[in-house]
């Protein structure tokens, strides 16, 4: 019996182009590999349905693997993002209840479609110009191109730069002009922004140009700037600040902001906690007015003015000792503003510290190993931790509002009447000085900030809201981060954040770290077998 021939792997009957073309960008021979072995385990009886990974690999046998690479994952993206998206939307409206009346788009005008589409053209936009810029880079480094780079040097030396594929890859970021929510386009560029900043101070830091910065110098100087950016929002504009500031600043602040009496008849109206901070603007337009107690002046009808009326029942019945009308406002029961920020104190640290240990508790589950192995050390720094953000919390709110007293009472009521606010809310930010390392809270603070600034900006007239202005700053903000990347990885803090930056760019889902630190073993093993 004769063994009949093998045929040839380039004479496997293959499927048409356009299959195969289809089959290269949506599985690549690798993973068609893996599924395969996996359906296998799990199904023998469809081996023989399947075709073979090496047939697989005939089939799919790609022609440029870079760019069907990038295809595939700007595909997965697109298909990814829109199942995610939808699903979110799913559990949103699931959760609120009622369902949301939707007004009926073409597909092209779709927000869910466009916001697809947006990131998966960014990603692949930016893997083909940055495999280009590298594969460019390298032609005109070699010796054929000499006579280019003497008749064009300058051009030469922009396009063989070490920078200059992470610099020309960032203009992919122009893609998320493509994405109609204007609030995600802006926090995209405010955190790209931000980050690339915080890499570029730990370039400078680990080239040694801060080595001579003074102690208290740190990240924690951000908090007094953001903390009276959002402070001074809170109080004249409170649109252009996030909820969960305005919440935390109104559940937080029991004794300055006085809630509606358990034992207060029904019938009678109390000022809403919204309309309590609104009267506390007014008054500093009003520049900072004495308080005229209703108790002492019995017969005097208008001890109020007329646009904060509505808190008379709160300022009504206050101490007759107290001489301003915002500590009237603020601490009708206590004349002394001392007192008033130590009654702040003890009411706010109860609840707050009961919050910051559910809080930290829930976060520590993923750690629990760690924990048990060690317990009495972990449960002393995560009550050490837990006191101290209470501490910190505490003290800041306190100081914000205590400090509106502070200043009205040392300053003449024509100095600075509104903004001050800034300056209670940078006193409130102060007592995260003792907040210890923790740049990433700080950094989100400040990264509010900033888009509150903006926003009230834009408001107030002080600058217009250019169009696709976050577009530039993004793709700028993109380009340096890239760069950081490429000449100091180090500096990019985050193992996560390099990975995906690394995939951004084709290199694969792993850290350029790691990789140089692996390099730099294998190159020191070398002598050592070479003397052997």
């Amino acid at each position: 019996m004769s063994d009949k021939p093998v045929p040839d792997a380039d004479a496997v009957e293959l499927p048409p182009h356009a299959l195969r073309d289809v089959l290269r960008v949506c599985l690549s021979a690798k993973e068609y590999r893996f599924l395969h072995e996996s359906v296998i385990k799990r199904a023998p009886a469809v081996q023989n349905k399947l075709p073979s990974p090496s047939r697989y690999d005939v089939i799919a046998r790609p022609k440029n693997r870079h760019s069907e690479a990038a295809i595939r994952s700007s595909l997965r993206v697109f298909v990814g993002s829109g199942i995610a998206l939808k699903l979110a939307d799913l559990l949103i409206t699931r959760f609120q209840g009622a369902p949301q009346k939707k007004t009926r788009t073409t597909l092209l005008r779709s927000p869910k479609f466009r916001l697809s589409i947006s990131l998966s053209l960014l990603l692949l936009i930016h893997r083909l110009l940055y495999r280009f810029l590298i594969r460019l880079r390298a032609n005109l480094r070699t010796d054929e191109a000499k006579p280019f780079r003497e008749r064009n040097p300058r051009v030469s030396r922009a396009l063989t730069s070490r920078f200059a594929p992470a610099i020309g890859a960032s203009l992919a970021g122009f893609a998320l002009g493509i994405c109609p929510q204007d609030q995600l386009r802006l926090t995209a560029a405010i955190y790209t922004g931000t980050r690339s900043l915080e890499f570029l101070f730990n370039v400078l830091d680990s080239e040694g140009w801060l080595d001579k910065r003074p102690w208290w110098f740190g990240s924690w100087l951000l908090m007094p700037i953001s903390f009276g950016q959002l402070f001074h929002a809170f109080v004249f504009d409170r649109e252009t600040t996030p909820n969960w500031f305005g919440n935390v600043i109104l559940r937080l602040s029991p004794s300055y902001i006085q809630g509606r009496p358990d034992s207060l008849p029904a019938n009678i109206a109390w000022p809403e906690k919204e309309e309590i901070v609104n009267s506390l603007a007014s008054i500093a337009d009003l520049r900072w007015p004495a308080f005229v107690s209703p108790i002492l002046h019995p017969d005097d009808l208008n001890t109020l003015p007329s646009s904060v009326a509505s808190i008379s029942p709160i300022t009504g019945p206050a101490h007759p000792a107290i001489s301003s009308l915002s500590c009237a406002l603020l601490h009708p029961n206590l004349p002394n503003c001392s007192t008033a920020f130590l009654h702040h104190i003890l009411l706010s640290v109860p609840p707050l510290a009961r919050f910051l240990t559910a809080v930290t508790l829930a976060l520590s589950i993923p750690k629990l190993k760690s924990i048990l192995l060690q317990p009495i050390s972990s449960l002393n720094t995560i009550s050490k931790r837990i006191i101290t953000m209470t501490a910190v919390l505490s003290a800041a709110i306190g100081s914000a509002w205590g400090s509106v007293c502070l200043l009205n009472n040392n300053l003449p009521r024509t100095t600075l009447p509104t903004k001050r606010f800034f300056l209670s809310g940078a006193l409130g930010g102060l007592p995260f000085l003792f907040l210890g390392n923790s740049r990433s809270t700080f950094l989100w603070f400040f990264r509010a900030a900033v888009d509150s600034a903006y926003k009230t900006g834009v408001k107030r007239g002080l600058w217009k809201g250019r169009k696709s202005g976050e577009l530039l700053l993004f793709v700028m903000s993109w380009a340096l981060m890239g760069s950081i990347l490429e000449a100091n990885p180090e500096a990019v803090q985050g193992g996560g954040l390099r990975k995906a930056l690394g995939w951004l760019r084709g290199d694969g889902f792993a850290d350029p770290v790691d990789i140089a630190k692996r390099k730099l073993r294998r190159e020191s093993k070398k002598p050592d077998t070479e003397a052997n």
